[in-house]
């Protein structure tokens, strides 16, 4: 049997179109090895990851750091189910909670089984806690919000395609426009749990909140006992130039949901972090996964959040952030509608689909990828170097123009 090292890029691309189901459509790039901010094709050509895996790799492709975490965890013990205790979980749980100034961690793997944990836990709450007549219970979300594949989080999203032919759907989700206070005021009631939010909305086009809106949601939720849960898998971790997207509003929600770059890109590993009434409604058998908080994922979440601390990718992401949008601006007009974003996480709005030209930037050894048809969603790894980074503006110039 070959091996993929004997096939060629058309070849395996060939087996993937006859083998694979079609839920993707990918830029015809074939990667087999990266590190840092780059990677390279079967056929050895090198290219600057724009994407960081839709932000899952904030510290870069292969960390040296993770790599030897993870080799050696994998060489002790990688799975103990959640029917033994491991010696990895407990000090993941202890540092993460301490990251998000909270009080208890739920580990999951990926970040739709994060939401649809902090969902559980947010309707469970308002039951046991809030006093709310069973199963008449509300969370409140925004139109144009991306927070998993599974039928719960497709059935309230704003995208046809997302919700075609997948329903019934799941009852109990009101939705409002992202960045509409007053809208969003105008729909809590007493059977109201939450809100679950995203800071950005990213899968949406890089859409960014009105100035002070992010506080004024967290306001109205103290205002009428309601859960402010905040949807930080992409925003979170650095990506905006700080640990999570709502700290640019001094916003702490009652709920983290966090996920992708928790692992650093070596094995899936998500969380749920709140309040400790808040979690403590879940009992033994109420919920649960085999994977989430194995010994594995907890020693790599742990190396994978050390990185972000000891290199500084926060505040590195802050100030790359910037010279990003400055050296952007010039790129406004012509075909260019926006640029948008904060930090290391950037969406260039266009007047036309956009799949055309992040296939002529991957041609010029770019890779980045269209969101919202299109806009041309920019996350690099955080670890970038400022040359690289300049080097990649004067492609996207290049095509722009």
């Amino acid at each position: 049997m070959k091996g993929a090292g004997d096939l060629s890029a058309d070849q395996l691309l060939a087996i993937e179109e006859s083998w694979g189901a079609h839920n993707y459509h990918p830029l015809p790039i074939v990667i087999a090895q990266a590190q840092g901010a780059w990677v390279t094709d079967v056929d050895g050509r090198r290219y600057l990851d724009c994407l960081s895996a839709y932000s899952a790799l904030n510290q870069g492709h292969v960390h040296p750091t993770i790599l030897k975490v993870f080799q050696e965890q994998a060489a002790r013990v990688t799975l103990t189910s959640r029917a033994f205790h491991n010696d990895q979980l407990p000090l993941l749980c202890r540092e993460l909670a301490e990251r998000c100034h909270s009080d208890t961690v739920l580990p999951m793997n990926t970040g739709a089984e994060a939401v649809e944990t902090a969902i559980k836990a947010a309707r469970r709450w308002g039951y046991q806690k809030k006093g709310i007549a069973p199963d008449t219970a509300e969370i409140v979300v925004c139109h144009g919000n991306f927070h998993g594949r599974t039928t719960t989080l497709v059935g309230f999203s704003s995208e046809p395609e997302y919700r075609r032919h997948f329903g019934p759907f799941t009852p109990g989700f009101v939705a409002v426009p992202f960045g509409d206070i007053d809208a969003m005021h105008a729909v809590i009631r007493p059977e109201t749990c939450a809100v679950l939010i995203e800071p950005i909305q990213c899968e949406a086009g890089i859409v960014m909140p009105p100035a002070g809106y992010l506080r004024a949601v967290a306001d109205l939720c103290r205002a009428n006992d309601v859960l402010l849960m905040a949807d930080e898998i992409q925003t979170g971790l650095g990506r905006t130039g700080a640990w999570f997207a709502c700290d640019h509003e001094q916003v702490r929600p009652d709920i983290y949901i966090l996920g992708k770059a928790l692992s650093g890109g070596f094995y899936p590993v998500s969380a749920v972090v709140g309040r400790a009434d808040v979690m403590n409604v879940f009992t033994p058998g109420s919920h649960g996964s085999t994977y989430g908080g194995s010994p594995l994922a907890a020693a790599v979440a742990r190396a994978a959040l050390r990185v972000i601390d000891e290199e500084q990718l926060v505040d590195r992401a802050a100030t790359l952030g910037r010279a990003l949008m400055k050296a952007l601006a010039s790129i406004r007009g012509g075909v260019v509608l926006d640029v948008r974003g904060r930090g290391l996480l950037v969406g260039i709005e266009l007047d036309r689909p956009a799949r055309i030209y992040c296939e002529r930037l991957m041609a010029r050894g770019v890779l980045c990828k269209e969101t919202h048809e299109r806009v041309i969603r920019l996350a690099p790894p955080l670890v970038i170097a400022a040359a690289d980074l300049h080097w990649m503006v004067e492609q996207i110039v290049a095509v722009l123009h």
